[in-house]
Formats: structure tokens, sequence, C-alpha cells
């Protein structure tokens, strides 16, 4: 019975470390496609999600605060229109 029960154990443990290697060259791969995808990223000159919500806020406020003089000059306009005699 000592044998089977060795030969067990050391089948544990050889699937242990099968498991512990699977593991280990899962995250290798996993570390290689990431820095494979920020080189792709860095080649395409892509902008990060931070710096691309920064730029829309501006946008967003430049746009209105254009719209505002816009209204501003018409009814500066129409002022001048109806002040002519």
């Amino acid at each position: 019975m000592s044998g089977r029960a060795k030969f067990f154990d050391d089948l544990a443990g050889v699937a242990g470390g099968a498991v512990s290697a699977i593991a280990g060259l899962r995250e290798e791969i996993s570390a290689l496609a990431r820095a494979r995808v920020e080189e792709m990223v860095r080649r395409l000159d892509l902008v990060p999600r931070e710096e691309f919500e920064a730029m829309a806020e501006l946008a967003r406020r430049a746009r209105a605060q254009a719209e505002a003089l816009e209204r501003r000059v018409a009814a500066l306009e129409e002022e001048l229109k109806s002040a002519k005699p």
C-alpha cells in the first residue's frame, strides 16, 4: 500500500508542478500580449483616454463660449439696426 500512496503523492506533485508551470506561462503570455498592444498603440500614436476626455471637455467649453459670443454679436447687430435713423 505504501508504494501506491507514494505513487499518488508523486502524481500529485507532478500535477501541482504542471499547474504552477501553466500559471507562469499564462502570466508570461499575458505580459507579452500587453507589451505588444502597448507597442502598437505607441506606433499608431493613439491618445490616452484621460487626455482625450480633457481635450473633449475643452472643445465643449470652447463651443459653448463661441455660441454665447454669436448670440451676443447677433443681439448687438439687432441693436445697431434698430438704432439707425
